[in-house]
């Protein structure tokens, strides 16, 4: 097995197809597909799964794949410190529930860490996704949730997943609203008062479920409803429908300034925000630090 061989596989599951593949690589795609039939016969998995519709990576195909990333950027760290002799390059991935303040920290990271070369990676998606991309390796960790209401089988998805969670900081719900919705000059308002106005939640995809969802009392019936994939999306749902979402109330200001406001939930629930990290995985210098941007937005008051 060798680096090129690992190289080849990345970039056919970066594509999607052999044909693509081969094209970008500028090699013919019987010699592409003999690759990776090789790099599959000698790990003893297979790696993708071939139909006339295209490939699909398998789970072992997954896993195989956040290995060989490693070994490609360790790689390219070796021919930039004795090859090219160039700066270092500084790498960092993380992967997030929807949440501004985690940007906001990352955004404080790369100010402080990005030196000349950096490659920096920073994905907001479901749930369930952060704990693959942990898994398999793409990011260097993952932050989300627990409750009293997820705690259970988040617990138990992320024990199989031989993952471990640390809690960061704990907040209590609240409501997201633009700052003239009739309920925004309530000191707290209730589930029932939500009840005329449409609720925004964050898709999850195949693992639509209370447990996998990014806001709390997502179980409870509405009427009103409209599930996004983009937090502009929701800003924008936000200032022209009072629609409302249920988080943990920080939301540092960007964008749209004081027009988004939080006002606390009356009910009896708590978020534990933290992160996922792989079993026996130790948090690099960058995470710690990331870590450490992070915890500077926990409430005073949770």
């Amino acid at each position: 097995m060798t680096v090129q061989q690992l190289k080849y596989i990345l970039k056919v599951a970066e594509v999607g197809s052999i044909t693509e593949a081969a094209k970008l690589l500028f090699i013919s795609q019987p010699s592409l597909s003999n690759s990776i039939k090789e790099t599959e016969k000698e790990a003893g998995i297979t790696i993708f799964l071939r139909s006339r519709t295209g490939i699909t990576l398998t789970k072992d195909g997954a896993e195989f794949l956040g290995y060989a990333r490693q070994v490609i950027q360790q790689m390219e760290l070796l021919e930039d410190r004795y090859v090219t002799n160039l700066p270092g390059k500084v790498t960092f991935g993380v992967s997030s529930q929807h949440y501004t303040f985690m940007e906001n920290a990352f955004v404080e990271l790369v100010k402080r860490f990005g030196q000349e070369r950096y490659a920096f990676y920073y994905n907001e998606t479901g749930t369930h996704q952060i704990l693959d991309d942990v898994k398999n390796r793409v990011c260097d960790l993952g932050i989300l949730y627990l409750s009293h209401e997820n705690e259970i089988v988040m617990r138990k998805v992320i024990e199989e997943n031989h993952l471990v969670f640390t809690e960061l900081f704990s907040a209590k719900p609240h409501v997201f609203l633009q700052k003239d919705h009739p309920l925004a000059s309530k000191k707290v308002v209730s589930v029932h008062d939500l009840a005329p106005y449409p609720r925004l939640n964050f898709v999850q995809g195949e693992y639509e479920s209370v447990y996998f969802s990014e806001e709390l009392f997502s179980s409870i019936p509405v009427d009103k409803e409209i599930r996004v994939n983009d937090r502009g999306a929701i800003v924008n749902f936000m200032l022209g429908l009072n629609a409302y979402t249920i988080s943990s109330g920080i939301f540092p200001k960007y964008l749209n300034g004081e027009n988004i406001i939080s006002v606390p939930l009356a009910e009896n629930e708590t978020m534990y925000i933290g992160y996922v990290l792989n079993e026996n995985q130790e948090l690099s210098e960058l995470g710690k630090s990331y870590l450490e941007e992070l915890r500077k937005y926990a409430p005073a008051n949770p």
